[in-house]
């Protein structure tokens, strides 16, 4: 992994740590207050931490989904087919070595 890349992670990695951490506080703030109880407080904690799951999963998705099309892209380029393509061709010769007795 390059530096820069390792960096912007660590920088990611960082900052959604310091927002979990800033949350954290804030419920355990309204707890001492008596704002909310405990169990809510956990409530809302486990929520956000799904919440942060989810948006993750979707951002790993859709970073993978443009991995894989700009893979595509340069095997493209670069004069391969795709699978779907290989396969068509490949029909195509055999309706025509059918067509010419084969």
């Amino acid at each position: 992994m390059s530096d820069l890349l390792k960096k912007g992670f660590h920088l990611g990695l960082g900052a959604a740590l310091s927002g979990k951490e800033k949350f954290e506080k804030m419920v355990e703030e309204m707890v001492k207050r008596g704002e909310i109880s405990p169990s809510q407080a956990k409530s809302m904690i486990n929520n956000r931490m799904n919440n942060w799951i989810t948006k993750g999963e979707s951002k790993d998705k859709e970073w993978n989904e443009q991995a894989k099309a700009k893979f595509q892209d340069q095997m493209k380029e670069l004069g391969f087919v795709s699978k779907e393509e290989y396969e068509i061709l490949e029909a195509r010769i055999k309706r025509l070595e059918n067509l010419h007795g084969k």
